[in-house]
C-alpha cells in the first residue's frame, strides 16, 4: 500500500546522499555487523522498553515546529525506536516500517505512536524490529511526528540497522532482498526476466561472501514459479532470451546448493531453445517462438548456458557441441560490427546497426570463458579479451571511465529492462577477469564500484540508474544491477 503524506523536513542530519553511510567499511565477508543467523533466527517481540537495549545509534533526526524527532537504532538487537524532544504536552511521535525499502509501509504505519505526558518536555516510543524472520521480511524503518493541533508532519529518511548491511556489499544484497516478495518469489515491480537477474546477482553474491542469509529465497523463487496456473512451465516462455535467463540463474543455484533439480531446469530451458535453432541467416537460435528475429543476446545467452551445462555434466558432447556451433555461426554473423561492438541483431540476414547496449557486450564474455573452460582453447579467452577491451575502452559507453547504458539520457532512463543491463555487463566482465592471469579488468572492474558507492548511493545502499550519480529512482533492476557490479569488483 502506498501513501502520501506532506512531509515538513526543515533540517535534518541524514540525507539521500552518496556520502556518510554507515555502510562505509570494509567489504570483507567476516565483517561482525553482519550476522549470517540474524535474519533467519527469531527474535523478540516488538514493543520492548528501550532502557534495554543493547545499543543507541541516532541514525537521523529532523524538525518540525522546534521539536526534533530521531529516529534510534539498536544494531546489536535490530530493533528501533522514535524520540521527541523540545516539545510541549500531547506532541506526538512514532515508528514507520517499511518491508519493501520505503516505498510503502501500509500496516507498518504509526508503530508505537506516543504522546508527551503532562509536565514533560519529550517523550519515546517503544521499540520495534528491523525484520520479520518468520515472513521473511527484511525491513527499514523512519520516526516521524508532529506537534500538538499543527497539520505537518516530519519524518526521518528510512533506515536500517548494520545487521546484514555492515558493508557496502551485505547491505546492496539487503536492499534488494527489501524488494523481494516471499509470496510470490519474484521481486517487487520487477519484470520476469528481471527477476532471474536479481536472483543470478543474490546467488553470485552468496557464493563470494559465503553469506548463507538469503539462500532461503533460491528454493522459494524456484518452487513458486516453476508452476504456473497448476502447469509446469519450467520457466519457458515465449521470449526465448527470458528462458535462457532463468537457466542460467539455475545454473548459478546448481553450483552455489549443488542441487541436481536446479541443474534439471537449467538442461530444460536449454534443450527449449535448441528448438528454435535453424538455417535462417545461416543458422542461430530465435528471439521469440514467432520466429522473426535472430538477436545477438539470445545466442549469446544460448552459448553461455549450453557450455556451463557441459562443464557441469560429466561425460557430455551434445551441450559442447551446440555451443561451439552457435558461437561459430555467431562470430561470422556480422552482428560484431568494424569496432567490435555488438549490435542488437539481424535484419535480412545482415547487423541492423542498432544500439550496442552493454549487456550485449557482456554476456558473450561469460559464455566465451565457459568455451574455454571446456576445450581448454586460450583462443576463446583471446577473443573475449578482444571483445572486452572494445568495449572497456568505448568512450561512448564509458564517459569519464564511468560506464553507462546508451538509454540514460532518455526521459524514460532506459524503461523496465535498460537499468538490468549494467549489472549484467559487470558480471561477465568480472568471470573473465577471474578467468585471466594477472586480472587485467580489475581496476576497471573497481572504478565502476567506487563511482556506485560515492555517486550514486542513498543512505540505505539503495542504488539508482546512473553510476556516476546522483540517484534517480530505487527499484529491483537498478539494485541488481548494483549489486552484481559491487561482487564483480571484489
Amino acid at each position: 500500500m502506498l501513501r502520501a503524506l506532506s512531509l515538513l523536513t526543515l533540517s535534518l542530519t541524514a540525507v539521500l546522499s552518496t556520502a556518510g553511510c554507515a555502510a562505509d567499511a570494509d567489504t570483507s565477508s567476516n565483517d561482525p555487523a553482519r550476522s549470517d543467523d540474524a535474519f533467519t533466527s527469531s527474535v523478540p517481540g516488538d514493543k520492548r522498553d528501550p532502557a534495554a537495549a543493547r545499543g543507541d545509534r541516532v541514525g537521523a533526526t529532523v524538525e518540525v515546529h522546534g521539536r526534533k524527532i530521531a529516529l534510534h537504532l539498536s544494531d546489536p538487537d535490530n530493533m528501533a525506536w522514535a524520540s521527541i524532544d523540545n516539545g510541549d504536552p500531547d506532541d506526538e511521535t512514532w515508528i514507520d516500517r517499511s518491508f519493501d525499502g520505503g516505498l510503502g509501509w501500509g500496516d507498518g504505519s504509526k508503530l508505537g505512536e506516543t504522546k508527551i505526558p503532562s509536565g514533560r518536555r519529550g517523550w519515546r516510543t517503544l521499540m520495534f524490529n528491523l525484520d520479520q524472520p518468520d515472513k521473511r521480511r527484511v525491513g527499514a524503518v523512519r520516526a516521524c511526528g508532529k506537534a500538538n493541533n499543527r497539520v505537518e508532519i516530519a519524518c526521518t529518511p528510512w533506515l536500517r540497522t548494520t545487521v546484514n548491511a555492515g558493508n557496502p556489499l551485505d547491505a546492496a544484497a539487503t536492499a534488494l532482498m527489501q524488494l523481494y516478495d516471499h509470496g510470490d518469489g519474484l521481486w517487487h515491480n520487477s519484470g520476469w526476466w528481471n527477476s532471474a537477474n536479481a536472483l543470478t546477482a543474490l546467488i553470485d553474491y552468496s557464493q563470494a561472501t559465503g553469506s548463507q542469509t538469503y539462500r532461503y529465497a533460491i528454493a522459494r523463487t524456484f518452487d513458486e514459479n516453476k508452476r504456473h496456473n497448476v502447469v509446469e512451465t519450467d520457466f519457458i516462455n515465449d521470449f526465448l532470451d527470458d528462458t535462457a535467463w532463468w537457466g542460467l540463474a539455475w545454473l548459478r543455484a546448481f553450483d552455489l546448493t549443488r542441487d541436481g533439480r536446479y541443474l534439471d531446469m537449467a538442461r530444460k530451458d536449454a534443450d527449449h531453445l535448441w528448438k528454435f535453432r535453424d538455417d535462417v541467416c545461416g543458422g542461430g537460435v530465435w528471439w521469440k517462438d514467432d520466429k522473426k528475429y535472430k538477436n545477438a543476446i539470445t545466442n549469446e545467452l544460448f552459448i553461455k548456458l549450453s557450455a556451463g551445462i557441459h562443464n557441469r555434466l560429466p561425460g557430455d558432447t551434445v551441450y559442447l557441441a551446440r555451443a561451439e556451433e552457435t558461437w561459430r555461426w555467431f562470430k561470422a554473423s556480422g552482428m560484431i560490427n568494424g569496432q567490435r561492438m555488438i549490435n542488437d541483431g539481424l535484419d535480412n540476414c545482415r547487423n541492423n546497426n542498432q544500439e550496442t547496449w552493454t549487456y550485449n557486450q557482456g554476456v558473450i564474455l561469460g559464455g566465451l570463458v565457459e568455451l574455454n573452460r571446456a576445450t581448454g582453447q586460450a583462443a576463446y579467452l583471446d577473443e573475449a579479451r578482444a571483445l572486452a577491451d572494445a568495449s572497456t575502452a568505448n568512450p561512448r559507453l564509458n564517459p569519464g571511465g564511468i560506464l553507462k547504458e546508451p538509454c540514460e539520457d532518455s526521459a524514460d532512463a532506459c524503461g523496465g529492462d535498460g537499468p538490468s543491463f549494467k549489472g549484467i555487463y559487470m558480471r561477465n566482465l568480472g568471470e573473465l577477469d577471474r578467468a585471466l592471469p594477472g586480472r587485467p579488468y580489475r581496476a576497471y572492474l573497481e572504478r565502476q564500484a567506487e563511482a556506485l558507492r560515492t555517486r550514486n548511493r542513498t543512505v540505505m545502499d539503495q542504488y539508482g540508474l546512473r553510476w556516476a550519480g546522483p540517484v534517480d529512482r530505487v527499484d529491483a533492476h537498478r539494485q541488481q544491477s548494483a549489486l552484481d557490479a559491487l561482487t564483480a569488483a571484489r
